[in-house]
């Protein structure tokens, strides 16, 4: 207790010294103009206030580094394993489903490239399916505590050092919250800021690292970490009707966690850093009517609940995609390709212009050249939707099968996690060997509403070729496999 007590004490103090220095700069500042104004002295006198806020804006950049301590991802127990053959005679079995439904999921499932190591709740074993409220809750246990058990175990930081919590859970939001849920459990002090997002989609995973990052720089020594928990509920996205667009959801999403731990990277005190957060980006096309309905949650002609895929949704995707890489390029792909893509658009546009109308009319469906997105970043964690959607993704943003190989594998033994799939795919990276000091690794997470978000993490710390295996200990021998 008295330890607490004497870091609380320290990170008053150093906030303070803080607030004081911002507090001496403007003051500086200000005595800098007064002196020009009533003594008409020379305008270089404003180089010492500029040196100071220069100084100052520097030193507050240093503490508001944001840094990834570490990582953990859940390896479900081995009797929740639900094998592609033993699913599709579930489906026969339980009585809900038609023989139309039945058809249409085992095309999916065949077509999307998923193994027979994936997971499901306990809930989703039974015949018929349970999915009361006690259901959910009790893979929600199952889930978080394991999964947190891992990430405070591995980086040494006790429960008692959380200053913010932010958990993402699409589809299943109970009372008390699932943030709730976990303070309990880990006894987290009584100010610590929790956070429940709901209805987000795989892109939460990056929402929630924003909160958490948001709530390290505004609070700056007075809060040490953050944890973000990554799951999606899949008792209570199951969907037990006939209507196919409602389906999918029972044919990718599967049982998994993640959960992350971020702190302020200027602290005193802290463990040394194993990812740097070198950009964030999030872009959202909510307004737009046709992308807010690409993606719901209703009722269908019977009143069963489930969640539709709207007409037209890779349209909309490629167009958010479109929107959100303007913005992300210019933080992340380093000038000499901006350079290069710049003077590739030139010359597309002149060579447009020289075109009679016939061959603009032609034209109009070539698309515009595309940044070497290879150049911004060393890996690739992208949504993991299956293997045709990864593939369509990977290959308009210009990646090769090896860039797309961690998401494929992913969804190969996990399936889709949702939010938490961006981290398997980390996982999976490290499991390999493949991510040395130095290099950078671009998550890319697209949820409903439509949104797209980015982290760009950079990895400080770490030898050649160290592998942590994570999920995969008992299987990456075996990946990546050639037959999907």
């Amino acid at each position: 207790m008295a330890v607490v007590m004497d870091i609380e004490h320290r990170d008053h103090l150093l906030a303070a010294l803080h607030g004081l220095l911002g507090a001496a700069t403007l003051l500086l500042c200000l005595g800098a103009e007064l002196f020009v104004f009533f003594f008409h002295r020379h305008a270089a006198f404003y180089l010492a206030p500029v040196s100071a806020m220069l100084l100052f804006h520097r030193f507050h950049r240093r503490t508001s580094e944001i840094g990834l301590v570490d990582f953990s991802c859940l390896k479900p127990p081995r009797r929740l394993r639900i094998p592609v053959a033993g699913l599709l005679e579930h489906f026969r079995l339980i009585g809900c489903f038609d023989d139309g439904s039945v058809e249409f999921m085992t095309k999916v499932i065949e077509a999307s490239g998923m193994g027979n190591e994936t997971y499901f709740p306990p809930s989703l074993h039974y015949i018929p399916p349970a999915s009361t409220h006690a259901d959910a809750i009790e893979e929600a246990h199952m889930l978080f505590f394991p999964t947190l058990d891992d990430l405070f175990a591995k980086t040494g930081v006790p429960p008692s050092a959380v200053g913010a919590l932010v958990v993402n859970c699409s589809g299943f939001c109970p009372a008390p919250s699932l943030a709730a849920v976990i303070a309990n459990r880990y006894r987290f002090r009584s100010d610590v800021r929790t956070f429940n997002l709901s209805g987000m989609g795989c892109a939460a995973g990056v929402v929630g690292v924003d909160v958490a990052r948001r709530l390290l720089l505004t609070h700056g020594d007075a809060m040490a970490y953050g944890v973000v928990v990554s799951a999606e509920i899949v008792t209570v996205g199951w969907y037990s009707g006939k209507d196919q667009s409602k389906l999918l959801l029972n044919c990718y999403f599967r049982t998994g966690c993640s959960a992350a731990l971020v702190t302020n990277t200027n602290r005193r005190g802290v463990p040394a850093i194993k990812y740097r957060l070198a950009s964030l980006r999030r872009t959202n096309q909510i307004a737009n009517d046709r992308s807010y309905h690409s993606g719901y949650r209703d009722e269908d002609g019977e009143g069963i609940t489930g969640f539709t895929l709207g007409q037209g949704v890779g349209r909309m995707v490629s167009e958010l995609l479109r929107a959100h890489l303007v913005t992300l390029s210019l933080s992340i792909l380093p000038w000499r390709e901006k350079l290069r893509y710049v003077l590739a658009l030139l010359r597309s546009s002149a060579s447009s212009r020289r075109r009679d109308d016939r061959s603009n009319k032609l034209a109009g469906g070539v698309s515009p050249p595309l940044p070497d997105f290879r150049a911004a970043a060393d890996h690739f964690c992208l949504p993991s939707s299956g293997r045709p959607m990864i593939w369509r993704l990977g290959q308009g943003l210009g990646l090769g099968e090896k860039e797309m190989e961690a998401a494929l594998m992913t969804f190969h033994r996990f399936g889709n996690q949702s939010a938490a799939s961006l981290w398997y795919q980390l996982a999976y990276l490290e499991a390999k060997g493949r991510v040395r000091a130095g290099d950078t690794v671009w998550q890319l997470g697209i949820g409903s509403g439509l949104k797209a978000n980015s982290l760009v993490w950079e990895r400080v710390a770490g030898s050649d070729g160290e592998r942590e295996l994570g999920p995969w200990v008992d299987c990456i021998h075996k990946y990546p496999v050639t037959e999907m």
